[in-house]
């Protein structure tokens, strides 16, 4: 078997592993599960990259049997000097802190403790590194006490935690790039990335979605970049166009209202070596707190934004105080009104576009999912944005996606694309509704993308190519002349079908057409007399 699709399947049945030790402590599916399960992975990635990066340091320590007993040896000062060699995306641990430490402490009293103290010592020394900020400045921490959440036994599921971690190791798989780790990040959170009542929903990009939006906006080598997404969600949309970039060409930002989305994604950067772009993961309410400024406390501009945002969502309790005189410009089509019989229907999402739209810099790109109905409504919010992207010609072109490509919605969506240096028009709209097969996902139908599919649409968007029934290119008078209309149906050439016959064939098709008329005449001049003659019948009776 492949080697990577091996330790694959061993990182999935440690995963697997760490759910059923919470199963067996009555916190399966239980609402802190997820807490557990991430913050015990993430304590095992981090203690198997200090080792792999401290055997690439020293030698001696790569040779010796056991990595924690040759550090032992070292002085202090020594100690330190290893720490200060290593990379910015590794935790610096002390040798209380491994995991073979806690396995040979197991036995001693209130276990637990231990367990949490070790825990919350790597999160106060890696503070600075590790740390989500919140929109008021506090941190939140790496990891928090997590035996709380246990009843009963409490050293007991700390020790059968730590004898799960302590026969694996991540060590042979940190070369690996962002394809082994987005299906790994996929595996760790597939039973909690939902919405689970709060205020934004948990959403989680389908792959092929993501990979589509950053082929098609990463179309040549760039540096130094800023990627935002401000409805960061568990990342993975800046995953793929960090990993379309290039890690080391680029820095993330995000921010995202939810503190679960925003541990999710400092997962993901974690796991796909961006612990540089942590501090600027935010937990806020982008729309109306939005954090990220430059020097002169005006929104920071981006040269790059992806966003799934959500759709509908009930934001009636502060949707006046973005009406502001400040806001007057980034929400330059206005706020919607609140539906008195269902505030939950609010549509949400026009508002992040606005505000995307706002935050792009003179070059910047962006792509954005969004509900189909978005790009061919005739009137309010949805139609002014339309308008503005095309009289400041920052339209670059639109996808539309499968039904159901999203498992957990039965709105159809499409992929809206910005380039605000895409003046001269040449807009590729493409219908890719027709494209994918559907699967069962759970209780729900799913369509996916085949591989070739998925190129196709890269291909033909990036070529500016025009396909019959699934593609146009157009430039911004058409669509002006369209009503503003960003379908591609609507700009599809109508076909008609001529056939050459001869003048005596042509009389021939005539004569057998009134031949039928007048025989279907015939036909319902009787049935009308019938209906007639019933209905004096039934006068008299």
């Amino acid at each position: 078997m492949n080697p990577t699709i091996e330790f694959e399947k061993k990182t999935k049945t440690l995963i697997d592993d760490l759910k059923s030790v919470c199963a067996n402590y009555g916190l399966g599916n239980d609402g802190n599960e997820f807490k557990i399960i991430t913050q015990v992975f993430l304590y095992k990635f981090l203690n198997d990259k200090f080792a792999y990066e401290v055997k690439l340091i020293d030698p001696a320590i790569a040779k010796a049997e056991h990595w924690e007993d040759a550090l032992k040896k070292y002085s202090s000062e020594e100690y330190e000097m290893i720490l200060m060699q290593l990379s910015e995306s590794t935790a610096r641990l002390q040798p209380e802190h491994y995991i073979s430490y806690l396995f040979e402490n197991q036995n001693q009293p209130n276990f637990s403790e231990l367990f949490d103290h070790t825990l919350l010592e790597i999160a106060r020394i890696n503070n600075d590194i590790f740390s989500v900020k919140t929109e008021g400045g506090e941190k939140i921490m790496l990891f928090e006490n997590i035996s709380k959440y246990v009843i009963d036994k409490r050293d007991d599921f700390c020790r059968a935690i730590v004898n799960k971690l302590v026969n694996f190791s991540f060590e042979g798989i940190f070369k690996e790039k962002f394809d082994f780790f987005s299906t790994i990040f996929e595996y760790l959170i597939k039973d909690y990335n939902t919405n689970s009542g709060g205020k934004y929903a948990e959403y989680f990009t389908p792959h092929a979605v993501a990979k589509i939006m950053a082929a098609c906006l990463i179309t040549e080598k760039v540096q130094n970049v800023g990627c935002f997404d401000p409805s960061g969600g568990s990342g993975t949309l800046l995953m793929s166009l960090a990993h379309a970039i290039g890690e080391d060409k680029c820095t993330i930002y995000s921010q995202d209202i939810s503190q679960k989305s925003s541990n999710l994604l400092r997962l993901n950067l974690i796991l796909n070596n961006l612990v540089h772009s942590i501090p600027n993961v935010i937990k806020g309410n982008t729309l109306l707190d939005p954090y990220h400024r430059d020097r002169n406390g005006q929104l920071r501009k981006f040269e790059y934004v992806v966003s799934n945002p959500p759709f509908k969502l009930d934001f009636s309790d502060y949707v006046e105080d973005l009406n502001t005189k400040e806001n007057h410009q980034r929400f330059f089509a206005g706020t919607p009104n609140v539906p008195k019989a269902k505030p939950e229907g609010m549509a949400i999402y026009p508002m992040f576009i606005q505000h995307i739209m706002h935050v792009l810099s003179d070059d910047g790109k962006a792509a954005i999912v969004v509900p189909t109905g978005f790009i061919t409504a005739q009137s309010g919010i949805e139609r002014k944005i339309r308008e503005r992207m095309v009289e400041d010609k920052m339209l670059r072109g639109v996808i539309s996606m499968p039904s159901n490509i999203f498992a957990t919605t039965g709105t159809n969506v499409s992929i809206l694309f910005l380039d605000k240096a895409n003046t001269k028009g040449d807009i590729v709209l493409m219908d890719a509704s027709k494209l994918g097969v559907t699967v069962k996902e759970g209780k729900n139908q799913k369509t996916v993308l085949r591989l070739e599919e998925e190129d196709k649409i890269i291909s033909t968007f990036n070529a500016h190519e025009a396909v019959e029934d699934f593609s146009v290119v157009v430039g911004y008078d058409e669509i002006k002349e369209k009503n503003y209309s960003f379908s591609a149906g609507q700009y599809f050439d109508v076909k008609i079908e001529y056939v050459d016959i001869t003048a005596e064939e042509f009389e021939a098709k005539i004569a057998g057409f009134q031949a039928n008329l007048d025989r279907m005449f015939g036909e319902s001049r009787v049935l009308e007399g019938e209906i007639q003659r019933q209905l004096k019948g039934l006068r008299y009776e």
